[in-house]
């Protein structure tokens, strides 16, 4: 079961201003003039005394919008799930995104009303699953509306053009696979494939040109259609990303994820600390 916590906050926002407000404009002033007052005009205290719930709303609605809009206009945290980021992100890091990168939307409606930053080719995007829009997944943005894009021997070229790689020593955490260093403009990271050149995913998206290799590989072509990006993970034989499900539509967009502030390896005494402040690209 996925929470919506967009459309709670907004329902608790709702529910305690709504109190606060209904309080101060109808029950309060109800409330004075049923009190009884002494000979001196005084009020008592016990006429005063707020309901537990106003007194509560009073309490929790300035906390409650706070991080609503801290959450829906400023910046965001997401747990990564999975290892489709590896070697840039690992399964157990907490992000945050920075949610004003591509406009602001407004909660639970995602209507963006402010705002008209698109991704750049290399970012490493959070949006909504087009499958499931109450999933949000990572992955990094390889292309643009109107690029066109190619897989060939483990190698993307955008418009014609290779990806620079460069191979880099093997990581012992991560046995049976190569990494390297591949740019997309002026973005260098890092990426990793299998080793064998296997590519053990199933179930290609049919709006793949699909061809064969001759080393055996699966290569493919593509056109970005406007108003799309191709996004893919960094861990490129073991990611479900545009490869599976197609495109990813614009206003399914999130935010630029740019900074890893935890990680549950490092909670838990079993190391990884050294992420802690490092940003990502």
């Amino acid at each position: 079961m996925n929470i919506d916590f967009a459309a709670v906050l907004v329902l608790l926002t709702g529910l305690t201003g709504g109190i606060w407000l209904l309080d101060a404009l109808v029950l309060g002033p109800h409330r004075h003039r049923a009190a009884t007052q002494d000979g001196a005009g005084s009020i008592s205290a016990a006429a005063v005394r707020l309901p537990w719930y106003v007194d509560l709303s009073k309490s929790f609605f300035p906390v409650i919008l706070a991080v609503l809009v801290l959450r829906s206009f400023i910046v965001e945290p997401f747990r990564i799930p999975s290892e489709s980021m590896v070697p840039t992100l690992l399964k157990g890091d907490f992000i945050l995104v920075n949610k004003f990168s591509y406009g602001l939307r407004l909660p639970v409606l995602n209507i963006q009303f402010a705002g008209s930053g698109r991704p750049e080719r290399g970012d490493v995007v959070v949006f909504r699953y087009p499958r499931e829009p109450s999933v949000a997944y990572i992955k990094r943005a390889i292309g643009l509306p109107g690029d066109h894009l190619a897989y060939r021997g483990k190698q993307l070229f955008i418009n014609g053009q290779p990806a620079p790689l460069t191979l880099l020593p093997a990581d012992p955490a991560e046995p049976g696979y190569q990494q390297f260093e591949e740019q997309l403009g002026p973005v260098k990271h890092r990426i990793q494939v299998l080793a064998d050149g296997r590519w053990p995913m199933v179930g290609l998206w049919p709006g793949l040109q699909l061809q064969r290799e001759a080393d055996g590989s699966i290569g493919w072509e593509y056109q970005v259609p406007d108003g799309h990006y191709f996004m893919m993970g960094d861990n490129r034989d073991n990611s479900s990303d545009s490869r599976v499900w197609g495109p990813l539509p614009e206003e399914n967009l999130i935010g630029k994820a740019f900074l890893i502030w935890m990680n549950w390896d490092c909670v838990t005494f079993n190391g990884q600390c050294g992420r802690i402040g490092s940003s990502i690209r």
